[in-house]
This record gives structure tokens, C-alpha cells and sequence, in this order.
């Protein structure tokens, strides 16, 4: 098998198929969901008891092709002076109501699936990328935060509504985040809303103090390498790594305040809630050891502050083998889950972020503990009980948790196969690469170019973590996503 196999793209969809189904996850919807979207039509937002804030210059920034867009963001100054920035997050329970046949789909997989030939989306796509979407150019309900900031980055007041707004730009990372960096031009929808540039720049200083305020908590800053698929018609021709930029910081930043400001929202109206944690690790003395052998130390009781001094310090001192790190720390952080939070009784923080009140909310097109969290501020805005008991919320969260790790699952597998597949017909190759991993279990070492990690077979005598090596590949299984090499 070689790059220009024009079957790769439909081998690599029906292992995903496989994938999902073998993992619990259903990737394709029911007749039932699908009659019942065919039976939808856009229509005019209600606007009776909705603000009116389709003025405001609302703007969406996601990946390049993305059309389920789940949140929009602005900001604006007060007459105190203050600074606020509001997100809009598509009203997606609008149009699935609870018990549908699909929501049903989406409470089944929870999530969208995104493999490298195949996406899966949790909605079917005239919902997700039409009429739940935060569209270019139309008006859209919403649910929106209002965070209010002081000079410090800490948020002094904030609010939770419902309004009716319209995206007047849709933005796309790479162009934003190059015009935001100095090194590109202003993208042409962004320079054809007047103030908008003076308006991004805002939200820009306002992430920026968000992300500052969070570091000063102990917010861990990792890196890991992600690698997409680039495909010639329906050849895998390349991995490309997916690259941190400025606009992608901004979109994370505002998103992680809005969704502590709903958590906090939910908590002040007496309501249960879906939270998102990464417990404290159990695994502390671990990670101390690991950071031994790299000629630091750690405190012995876990401190999210002096891991994210030495991982900053970490990363500063030898980039080249930080992703490798990182990814050694989040294996022994442990998952993320979600839990149910009871009024009166406080649900564990997210260590990784370093902040206490946390949920999942701005992405109701995407996760489905998102469509919940929203069905749950709308009972709350409106006085009404919550849509979900307690033992259902309880059972939810498990079962959420549970079809994340599947899907991630699923996902890594596919990837798997894509890398097996694009190396395919370079057996005999030489690589240069860095051990990323040594144990009883097996040697394991990531090349560079391609960024994909494979098994040491063969001369894996002395070989440990951080080791940088010459290796030849020496065998692949795209169905199994197995690659193999020796020491050159």
C-alpha cells in the first residue's frame, strides 16, 4: 500500500466504522433521527423575553472548514471603565428537545468523533452545521455569559442570560492568530465589519489577562503532538501537527471563564450540575520521580504551582523533548470525568486548570454534557425545575465519561492506522527519532518526520526516555495500526 492508493480514505472510514461500533459508539443515526430532522426548518428566533444583541459585533474563530460553530465572542468597555467580554453559545436545545430521537443519539455517543477520514458528529449535520449553528451572517438565539474583568484578570461580576445575536465574521485560527502576531494581514471578513479589528484586539487583552491570572494559580501549560491526516483526492499523502497559535489561546481562555462563571451560576440557583475535573493526582509521587530524573524537584504533597514552574522551566531549557514530558504528566494526572455537583456539597476542582468551579457549556453542537449543562441554565433562567433528576445526572456523568475515554479511543486508533498507512511503502527508511517511552512491556520511540510514534523492536538495548536514535522501519499493520522499527 503506498500514497497513491486512492482506496485509502474509504479503508481508513471503515476501520473507523469498526472502531466505533467495537467501543460502544453508533456512526450512523437512526431512521428515526433522521426523519425527524428532515421535519426541521429554520425559523425566526424568538425574540419574547430574549435580549436584542445582534448589533454588537459578534465574531465566531474556529478551524478553517468548521460549520458547527458553538460559540461566538465580543467584547466592550463600560461606562465605569470596566471590561466586558460576553460569549454567545448556540441554543442547540432549541430545536433537540430532551428525549428526541436525537438527542437519544447524541445522549448514546455524547460526543462528536473525529478520526482522520471521517468525522462523526454528535448531530446530524443540518443541525450542526446549519440550523443550531452560530452562522455566518444569521440570526441565531443563544445563551450568553456576561464576565466583567478587573485591570487583574480576576472576574468581578458576571451574569447568565438568554438574547437573540447575528455572527458578523467568521474567523479561522491560522489567519486570525497570523494578523493578532504581526506576521500576516488583516483577514478580509474580519476588515469588512467596521471596529471589529479594535474589538478582537480587546478580547486578545482580555484572554491574555485571564490566561495570566490562571498561571498565577497554577495552571499547567503542556504540549503534546497532534498530527492530522493530508490527503491528495483520497490518498493519505502526509501528518501534518497541529500547531498552538494566539487566536486558539484566545477562543480557550474565554471559554474557560465562561464555562466557571455557569458552574458558579448553576451553584447560586440551588440547581445539581454536570462539573468537569481532573481530580488531584494519585499518582504525586510519580510524577516527583520523573521530575528527579530530570534533575528537579517537587514538593511532596501535590502543588499545581511548582509543576507549572518546572514544566514552564521544562520547557524553556529543551523544547525538542517537552511534548514528550508533558505527555508523561497528563498520563499520570489522570483523565478528565465528569461528576455531579449537589448544592451544599463542593465537587473536586480541575487541577490541570488550577480552578474549582468548572464545567462543560459552550459547545452544545459538539458534547453532550454541554446540551445538558444548557437544558439546566434554561430551567434555572425561567424558574423551572431542573429537566434532569439527581440519580439521572449521576448516571449521566458516568456514562459521559465513559464514551470519552471511547471515543479518544477510537480516534487514536485511527490515527494509528492513517500513520501505518502513509508509511506503508518506506520500509527500509531510515528516521531520526527520541525514545518516548522504556519498559518491561516494550521500547517505544517518536520520529520526526513524520511526527509518528512506532515500537523499537530490535535494538532497544540502553535505550531510555529522551534518547535520541536513528531508527529503520521495519514493518507496518495499517488494520491494526502497528508500526515497528529497529535500531539503524
Amino acid at each position: 500500500m503506498n500514497a497513491n492508493d486512492g482506496h485509502q480514505r474509504a479503508i481508513l472510514q471503515r476501520i473507523a466504522h469498526r472502531a466505533m461500533r467495537d467501543r460502544g459508539l453508533e456512526p450512523d443515526f437512526s431512521t428515526a433521527a433522521l426523519a425527524q430532522v428532515a421535519g426541521l426548518a429554520a425559523a425566526a428566533p424568538q425574540r419574547d423575553g430574549l435580549r436584542d444583541l445582534r448589533a454588537l459585533p459578534w465574531c465566531s474563530i474556529d478551524n478553517d472548514d468548521s460549520m458547527d460553530l458553538d460559540q461566538l465572542s465580543v467584547a466592550r468597555r463600560t461606562d465605569a471603565g470596566a471590561v466586558q467580554v460576553l460569549v454567545a453559545v448556540a441554543d442547540v436545545d432549541g430545536l433537540v428537545g430532551k428525549g428526541s430521537p436525537v438527542d437519544e443519539h447524541a445522549r448514546t455517543n455524547t460526543t462528536s468523533v473525529y478520526t482522520a477520514a471521517q468525522i462523526f458528529p454528535m448531530l446530524p449535520e443540518k443541525l450542526s452545521t446549519d440550523l443550531t449553528s452560530l452562522a455566518d451572517r444569521q440570526e441565531r438565539p443563544a445563551v450568553v455569559v456576561e464576565i466583567s474583568l478587573g485591570a487583574d484578570g480576576a472576574i468581578v461580576a458576571s451574569d447568565v442570560y438568554r438574547a437573540v445575536v447575528t455572527n458578523h465574521a467568521k474567523l479561522a485560527y491560522d489567519a486570525v492568530a497570523a494578523w493578532l502576531e504581526g506576521t500576516g494581514p488583516v483577514p478580509a471578513a474580519l476588515a469588512a465589519v467596521p471596529g471589529l479589528d479594535a474589538n478582537l484586539r480587546l478580547q486578545d487583552e482580555v484572554a491574555q489577562r485571564l490566561r495570566e491570572s490562571r498561571h498565577e494559580h497554577g495552571a499547567l501549560e503542556l504540549q503534546t503532538i497532534e498530527a492530522r491526516p493530508v490527503f491528495d483526492a483520497d490518498a493519505i499523502s502526509d501528518l501534518r501537527p497541529e500547531e498552538r497559535n494566539r487566536a486558539k489561546e484566545l477562543i480557550e481562555d474565554l471559554m474557560i471563564a465562561a464555562n466557571g462563571v455557569t458552574a458558579r451560576f448553576l451553584t447560586a440557583k440551588g440547581v445539581p450540575s454536570l462539573r468537569r475535573v481532573v481530580r488531584t493526582p494519585k499518582r504525586w509521587e510519580r510524577i516527583v520521580e520523573v521530575v528527579e530524573h530530570l534533575g528537579e524537584a517537587l514538593p511532596p504533597q501535590p502543588d499545581a504551582r511548582a509543576l507549572a514552574a518546572f514544566l514552564a522551566k521544562r520547557r524553556a531549557a529543551d523544547p525538542l523533548r517537552f511534548p514528550d514530558v508533558s505527555l508523561t504528566v497528563i498520563k499520570l494526572l489522570g483523565a478528565g470525568e465528569y461528576v455531579v455537583e449537589r448544592p451544599g456539597q463542593d465537587a473536586p476542582g480541575h487541577f490541570g486548570l488550577a480552578v474549582k468551579d468548572y464545567t462543560h457549556a459552550t459547545a452544545p453542537n459538539r458534547r453532550f454534557p454541554d446540551l445538558i449543562t444548557q437544558r439546566l441554565l434554561k430551567a434555572a433562567l425561567a424558574g423551572a425545575p431542573p429537566p434532569y433528576a439527581e440519580a439521572e445526572l449521576a448516571e449521566l456523568a458516568t456514562h459521559c465519561t465513559q464514551q470519552e475515554d471511547a471515543a479518544n479511543k477510537v480516534e487514536r486508533q485511527v490515527a494509528k492506522s492513517a500513520a501505518a498507512m502513509l508509511l506503508g511503502g518506506r520500509i527500509g527508511q531510515t528516521f531520526d527519532g527520541i525514545v518516548t517511552g522504556a519498559a518491561d512491556k516494550g521500547t517505544w520511540v517518536r520520529v520526526f518526520q513524520p511526527p509518528v510514534e512506532g515500537r523499537l523492536m530490535r535494538g532497544f538495548e540502553g535505550a531510555d526516555v529522551g534518547h535520541r536514535l536513528r531508527v529503520r522501519l521495519v514493518h507496518t499493520d495499517v488494520e491494526r495500526g502497528f508500526i515497528d522499527f529497529e535500531r539503524a
